[in-house]
């Protein structure tokens, strides 16, 4: 079967070597220069930026994936493990530095808070339980079904779908730190800890079970890890190439037009927006209105920073969060009042001091990320403002001068994400992992309307993130695969 993919972000990578190992003819149409989707590279001036995704977690998934042809990671990338993890700051200067081992993590916790280091050791026993179901049992369904849901291990953890991390975790502890420090991992999930099932806990022992990890040259490195593993399995692979519209013929997707061409297939999947890739369609052949889309929980979009320091800087880590500033008000602003936040948290990579192929010799690399509503207003002049806002916030919490020392500023922001990625309403991470967006009721991977179409990537199972959406691109592989 001749099959065309739309996209070449993880999804649509993970899918395209699935596809091509089964034997069918694969392409993938990438509408920019580069492979990759939203995880590209920016260059400029001897310095080297992770644009997408900069965190590697859930090694296991990664290797699980390459596996599955016979090869390992080791195969294509170089992986190590970093020392510390990250480090986090909190308001008057404070910071904690989180370790590569949960011994040390329990420590570290016990002298911030007397009894703390024992309740987080039960609190990751329960998360590592979790994980194994998570990953097992779960992640790799199809949402096609509610009782894919159902198992003996999750009726079991049933009150753990209708509580949430936030609740289980003030439970336990009472210090503020580090109750910031456990309800981080749950961004990744694109969701307030407040309204994510205490169930997905499982991504603490995600972040201090199976630690924080780094490929040699950065997350780019896995891309290109996958595109060479697809190219030995066979996938072509078309860039610059502008999918314009996906051709139906007597309710079946025959092709697409690619560039004003049209290219026949047999199968269509698109990795690209969900949204987006719909509006490819008559709109008789859309299963999902703009109602519908506009009712739905967004995770974050972002306002990035990619900038070139002409010195080392001091006092930080290759991952440093910034909760310097309160959580909940720039929470609500995200998901609630939806406006661009008055004083936001912000995270920032340094990879430069881990990895030197990231900033010439003696200076240094910095991404930094604020979270922000999807669908803001995006201009300059918001954007300087904010980067002088967290530039003022980052020479005083790591005391010292920055500002003289900036060689240069790139930026990303919703306009961009619209722009290079068809992103809806400019989203960063796709919908957000709540109970009412969970598996089988998130969008579904093969189209209701349109035979021989189908989905995968972040908009649908099962969910945002590096890892799921490889994972994504399996279980909609095995779903064409099935059905051909």
């Amino acid at each position: 079967m001749k099959i065309h993919i739309i996209g070449s972000g993880f999804a649509s990578l993970s899918a395209s070597c699935y596809l091509a190992k089964a034997g069918h003819e694969v392409t993938v149409f990438e509408k920019n220069a580069t492979v990759g989707g939203r995880a590209r590279q920016l260059h400029r001036d001897g310095f080297h930026f992770d644009i997408g995704p900069t965190w590697y977690w859930m090694p296991d998934v990664f290797e699980k994936f390459f596996n599955d042809f016979g090869k390992s990671v080791s195969d294509y990338y170089e992986l190590f493990k970093l020392t510390p993890a990250y480090q986090v700051y909190f308001k008057d200067n404070e910071s904690v530095t989180i370790a590569d081992n949960l011994t040390d993590i329990k420590a570290t916790f016990e002298t911030i808070e007397k009894g703390s280091g024992a309740k987080l050791q039960a609190f990751i026993d329960e998360a590592r339980e979790n994980y194994a179901i998570a990953v097992e049992k779960m992640v790799y369904k199809p949402g096609d079904s509610p009782l894919e849901l159902v198992s003996f291990e999750t009726i079991q953890r049933v009150s753990q779908f209708f509580s949430t991390v936030s609740q289980q975790v003030r439970k336990r502890f009472t210090n503020e730190k580090l109750i910031q420090i456990l309800e981080f991992p749950v961004l990744f999930l694109g969701a307030k800890p407040s309204n994510t099932p205490a169930f997905y806990n499982f991504m603490n022992y995600a972040d201090f079970g199976l630690g924080t990890w780094h490929p040699k040259n950065g997350m780019y490195s896995v891309v290109l890890a996958m595109e060479t593993l697809a190219r030995e399995l066979g996938v072509k692979f078309v860039t610059n190439a502008n999918v314009s519209e996906i051709i139906v013929e007597n309710g079946s997707a025959t092709g697409l037009v690619v560039n004003g061409e049209k290219k026949h297939a047999d199968v269509v999947l698109s990795g690209a927006d969900y949204h987006h890739t719909e509006q490819l369609l008559e709109e008789k052949n859309r299963m999902y209105s703009e109602s519908y889309w506009d009712k739905k929980v967004f995770a974050p979009s972002s306002l990035l920073f990619y900038v070139g320091f002409d010195k080392k800087i001091k006092n930080v880590e290759h991952h440093t969060l910034f909760f310097d500033a309160p959580f909940e008000p720039h929470a609500k602003e995200i998901y609630d009042t939806k406006v661009w936040p008055k004083n936001p948290l912000y995270y920032a990579s340094f990879p430069s001091i881990t990895d030197s192929y990231f900033a010439p010799e003696g200076k240094e690399a910095a991404t930094f990320l604020i979270p922000i509503a999807p669908g803001l207003e995006d201009n300059e002049a918001i954007r300087k403002k904010y980067f002088d806002i967290i530039l003022d916030r980052l020479e005083k919490s790591t005391n010292q001068e920055l500002r003289s020392s900036v060689l240069f500023i790139e930026s990303f922001c919703v306009n961009d994400f619209i722009k290079d990625y068809n992103s809806y309403k400019g989203n960063a991470y796709g919908l957000a992992n709540i109970l009412t967006q969970t598996a089988f009721l998130r969008p579904k991977i093969k189209s209701q309307k349109v035979d021989r179409l189908y989905f995968t990537g972040q908009l649908t199972v099962p969910g945002p993130g590096v890892p799921p959406s490889i994972i994504s691109g399996k279980i909609v592989s095995e779903k064409i695969i099935n059905n051909l």
